[in-house]
């Protein structure tokens, strides 16, 4: 049977070492729900000891949630050797899992601490009898281990025959520095684990030469017990080895273990962390990224109709998502099929060579096409009554003083017969949809809810330049994006959602 991987996501701690990163009490508590309720990692390390008033706060809160569902054993903070004044901060707030914060190679206790082996040892045995005695169990740090291991191997095994002999749960195994290679990760802990083959080690990884999953990889198949991993991948410096990325090589590539990690959450997780930390996720991103399952080429989109020859084990539906297939100089008319037929289209073979000559020309401009786009395209191009459009934006006033609340009034044609409104809203933009909203309230028709609202300048460009708004609608069956293009950011959100009037 394969063996149970405990899966400790420490995002709220090592994650919030990514540079200009900072979780508010509220956010870390929502997350911290979300990793354990419903991505089910098995442990969730949530902050530093000592370090604000904030911190304090969002630790207290975290513990008072997780006392009452019985996850307190779930919840761990990271500590120091410092006689005790980390327990105590931890006692008041309510933790009851350390991770305490110890040398793992002879140089960085030799000039960072300056102490002895022993001096050392004796510290990190106080901590942990206090530890003991306030009811905290105790996970034990070996900062800089890796470099231990390649430099002080002697001292490393000291240590931990030190170790073994206290009440210590789990001994954690940090690349600090990132600087393993594969070969080096399994050598090491397969060392390790034999000699110690009845302690719970976990390996925590970081990235700096893109070997995090690699090594997690190398660390599974040396028997590790447990993984250190980041939403995203975040963390200081390159950050640490990702989630999502190692989910997937788990349950693809080790079929001797399994994790308790939900994989449909990974991707809604994964935006959270996004949107609460204002990082954007790399559209290049495995598992997570915008385009990971978007084929380009239209060699692939003609493989896919054929017996599916471009998919993998890794499904976008896994994960919450869907295939796409882009549209752009590379589209073929396999492509342009695809998403025609999620529109509801059809095309004889002459409409759809014209309409794919007119995508390839766009896509040699830079310019950005998309699904919703197709409609228009096709009416420009094949001159079209069924795709004629029925909504004109005619008229619009927009008003923005100080002291005043923005305003717009807006006049709009649909089928043929004209209608004007006025509202106020908390931006320009916010009244012109008030008053939109207004026009088919009267109508007895929903508008779409506008989800995300994205505005892209080119890199260098001056403040006229054009800029690009792309707006993502939700509907009861689908999601859609329209993009609208001008010189005023007001105004191209509003040839945004003319096309999106036009689509409804």
């Amino acid at each position: 049977m394969a063996r149970t991987i405990e899966i400790m996501d420490t995002t709220l701690r090592d994650g919030e070492q990514t540079s200009g990163v900072s979780f508010t009490a509220s956010e870390k508590l929502t997350l911290a729900k979300l990793l354990l309720e419903e991505l089910k990692v098995d442990r969730i390390e949530v902050a530093s000891a000592r370090v604000s008033e904030g911190e304090f706060q969002a630790v207290k809160n975290i513990t008072e949630w997780a006392e009452q569902e019985g996850r307190i054993h779930q919840v761990e903070v990271l500590t120091f050797v410092d006689g005790g004044a980390s327990i105590e901060w931890m006692r008041k707030a309510g933790a009851k899992a350390q991770n305490l914060l110890t040398k793992g190679s002879l140089n960085h206790l030799t000039y960072q601490l300056k102490k002895t082996p022993e001096e050392h040892f004796s510290g990190i045995a106080a901590v942990i009898q206090l530890a003991k005695e306030a009811g905290i169990a105790t996970n034990v740090y070996l900062e800089d281990w890796s470099n231990g291991m390649r430099n002080s191997q002697d001292y490393v095994f000291q240590f931990l025959d030190f170790l073994t002999q206290q009440p210590v749960k789990r001994i954690l195994l940090p690349d600090t520095l990132g600087v393993l290679t594969h070969y080096e990760a399994f050598d090491y802990l397969d060392k390790i684990i034999k000699r110690y083959p009845n302690v719970h080690f976990d390996f925590h990884g970081h990235n700096d030469y893109d070997l995090g999953v690699a090594n997690v990889m190398e660390a599974v198949k040396a028997g590790c017990k447990g993984l250190h991993l980041t939403v995203n991948g975040m963390g200081e410096r390159a950050g640490n080895a990702p989630l999502a990325s190692t989910i997937a090589v788990i349950n693809d590539f080790l079929p001797e273990v399994r994790t308790q990690v939900v994989e449909s959450a990974l991707y809604k997780v994964s935006k959270l962390v996004s949107t609460f930390t204002g990082f954007g996720i790399p559209a290049n991103k495995p598992i997570v990224g915008d385009n990971v399952f978007t084929q380009t080429a239209g060699i692939h989109a003609d493989g896919d109709n054929k017996n599916n020859l471009y998919f993998s084990n890794l499904m976008p539906e896994r994960f919450g998502r869907k295939r796409k297939y882009a549209l752009g100089k590379m589209s073929g008319k396999a492509n342009i099929q695809k998403n025609l037929q999620e529109l509801g289209l059809t095309l004889n073979d002459d409409e759809l060579r014209k309409v794919t000559a007119r995508i390839i020309e766009l896509g040699d401009k830079k310019e950005k096409v998309t699904k919703e786009d197709l409609p228009y395209i096709i009416s420009d191009v094949l001159d079209s009554s069924a795709f004629q459009q029925k909504v004109f934006i005619k008229s619009y006033v927009l008003t923005h003083a100080k002291g005043l609340q923005p305003s717009t009034t807006l006049s709009i044609e649909i089928d043929g017969r004209d209608y004007e409104e006025n509202a106020q809203g908390d931006g320009q933009f916010d009244a012109f949809m008030n008053a939109l909203g207004k026009v088919y309230s009267a109508l007895d028709i929903k508008l779409p809810i506008l989800i995300d609202y994205a505005v892209r300048i080119p890199p260098g460009s001056s403040s006229d330049a054009l800029c690009e708004t792309m707006i993502t609608w939700k509907t009861t069956k689908h999601d859609f994006v329209t993009t609208g293009l001008d010189s005023d950011q007001t105004v191209s959100a509003i040839k945004a959602t003319e096309k999106m009037l036009n689509l409804i």
